[in-house]
């Protein structure tokens, strides 16, 4: 804390009201915001008496604090998780799901549409699931959409496309369908979801022995293959509760200064598990895992029920959730609670030893670099180029803050027309620092660029040109093109040995950059190739291709499609077409 002058004097003129603080490092980057019932008080402990490593490295970064003042303790807690979504403190818990699972999505159209999505936040559409994978989402579609002829096509076609021949779909492009009909539509499905297939089963039954009796062999072994489907997708789906409601089930174990958040997730009889998270805890246990749930149900949907351990305090969820949570005392839902905490506890000692040691190393990294670089180094930014035969001539920024990539601050770049490696290493370095010369940007510590002194060269010719005075160095390769040690701008070995921290740190940043900037650059290739295809079919525009595009992502994806799944997006004539160029170009 270079500045603690400075924050003493904003310390003795703190009010004694309920705030959120924003703890700023000597760059003026927010590294951590907080919330406070008084915020006189909380803000003072960072600066009094000993804490534990983890606190003490943050407030070690505090350079100057700013605070907003609120009018309640719940609105602090509002205004906490708005800050931590817009600025992504890398010193708070926040919701990083490494994992989204799938949902089914049923919009609430004129003539609705079932779809499996990732994404709940379509406020005007009814979500079910999650799905314990993509298949499992996949499956019960395709069998709802046999079992209920929804409209199947993204945009409605001028007239009736193959579904409706199908007897899949009852053509609202050209028919007008009475509302009520969807409606029990709905009904069907939200009743075949929660796991009440009786009656359906029992239809198809009467159905099948119908066309059994009518000599109709090919449409019963159509009912039964359909019961046969239920039966699987619904066998994956039995649970202890008979009411069947969504339920999620939370709770946390902190131990050496780390909090592991567990949930449980009931839907469709189905329980999904996961660790949501293994964190550094800077702040009450109680008041991170509050803010956690919240940031969790900022990108999830609520369920019927929440289930919390009856020693939380679950105050602030109740009023800002406006769900339905419930502490239970006895029976089979605090057997789930009891799980719950169990697991959490199991998941923190399994792996806390892992964790800790990843930041362990990741510190140990940065203080060999500085020491390496007799400077301190806290935000590096990496390039590497992308060429094939000088087409698709592309560049991938990366950039690593103490030690952990801040993806936000990632960039991508086409470049000119390919002349050499040395003109697309300087016209990368000079798009981005003149930028950042002409927006008053934040500079990095240290620019590391993926080749020797060749490249160096050619970084510096443009900073020098520019006056900007940034550390830079290359990353030296051995025979086998991996990472063997630094060069320093002038062309010095700067060794780096091969067990250590460091070395470690730069081979994980090499990987990182080559991947982004190779990923950037297979995407401008299957782009190219698309449109290319694409620009062949006789009723494909710019809004087609866009929807073709947006709908199936790459080429490979496309390719794998039918013609049905390709009339969902375009008419169908239009479709056959598409579909034999792609399979003529593919052989």
């Amino acid at each position: 804390m270079a500045n603690m002058a400075k924050i003493e004097d904003k310390l003795a003129i703190l009010p004694a009201l309920p705030g959120c603080y924003l703890m700023k490092n000597k760059e003026g980057d927010i590294i951590y915001v907080g919330k406070a019932k008084k915020l006189k008080n909380r803000v003072r402990q960072y600066f009094v008496g000993a804490h534990d490593f983890k606190t003490t490295r943050l407030v070690s970064n505090i350079d100057d604090f700013e605070y907003i003042v609120c009018g309640s303790e719940k609105e602090a807690l509002l205004l906490e998780i708005n800050l931590i979504k817009k600025h992504t403190p890398p010193y708070n818990i926040m919701f990083m799901d490494d994992k989204s699972y799938p949902y089914l999505k049923l919009s609430k159209e004129k003539a609705p549409i079932l779809r499996v999505v990732r994404n709940t936040k379509d406020k005007k559409a009814e979500y079910f699931g999650p799905f314990p994978d993509s298949s499992a989402a996949w499956e019960t579609m395709k069998l709802l959409n046999q079992l209920y002829p929804l409209r199947k096509c993204k945009r409605l076609p001028k007239k009736e496309c193959l579904y409706y021949h199908m007897g899949q779909c009852l053509a609202p492009c050209v028919k007008d369908i009475d509302e009520s009909v969807y409606t029990q539509m709905a009904l069907g499905i939200r009743k075949f979801l929660n796991g009440d297939v009786k009656e359906i089963v029992s239809n198809l039954y009467a159905e099948m022995q119908k066309a059994s009796e009518e000599m109709q062999f090919e449409k019963a072994k159509e009912k039964l293959d359909l019961i046969h489907s239920i039966e699987h997708v619904t066998a994956k789906q039995q649970i202890d509760f008979k009411d069947r409601k969504d339920r999620d089930v939370f709770g946390y174990y902190v131990d050496k200064g780390y909090i592991s958040i567990q949930g449980f997730f009931l839907r469709g009889g189905k329980m999904l598990e996961r660790t949501l998270s293994i964190t550094p805890l800077y702040e009450d246990a109680m008041d991170a895992f509050v803010s956690f749930i919240l940031q969790y149900y900022e990108a999830n949907p609520l369920p019927s029920e929440i289930l919390i351990p009856k020693e939380y305090d679950i105050t602030h969820l109740q009023e800002i959730l406006n769900a339905k949570i419930i502490q239970p005392l006895r029976g089979d839902k605090l057997k789930l609670v009891e799980m719950v905490l169990v697991n959490a506890k199991n998941a923190h000692q399994q792996k806390f030893e892992l964790v800790e040691r990843k930041d362990h190393r990741k510190e140990e990294a940065m203080k060999q670099l500085s020491a390496l670089l007799k400077k301190e180094i806290h935000r590096i930014e990496l390039f590497d180029n992308s060429h094939i035969s000088g087409a698709f001539n592309v560049s991938g920024m990366v950039v690593f803050v103490d030690g952990e990539p801040s993806k936000k601050d990632y960039r991508t770049y086409r470049l000119k027309e390919y002349v050499s490696d040395l003109d697309s290493m300087k016209e990368v370095v000079y798009r981005r620092y003149f930028r950042l010369l002409k927006e008053r940007g934040r500079f990095p510590d240290l620019l590391i660029v993926d080749g020797g002194y060749l490249q160096i060269e050619a970084a510096k010719e443009i900073l020098d040109a520019l006056d900007v005075d940034i550390t830079l160095c290359g990353l030296v390769k051995d025979d086998n093109h991996h990472t063997a040690n630094l060069m320093d701008r002038n062309g010095n070995i700067l060794p780096v040995e091969r067990e250590s921290s460091l070395f470690f740190l730069l081979t994980q940043m090499q990987d990182e950059v080559h991947r982004f900037a190779i990923s950037f650059h297979r995407k401008l290739r299957g782009k190219a190739m698309t449109k290319s295809i694409l620009d062949e079919v006789e009723g494909i525009g710019e809004v087609r291709k866009k929807e073709i595009w947006k709908q199936f992502k790459s080429l490979k994806r496309l390719k794998e499609a039918s013609v049905e799944e390709i009339a969902e997006v375009i008419p169908l004539k239009v479709a056959e077409d598409l579909y034999q160029i792609l399979h003529a170009e593919q052989n």
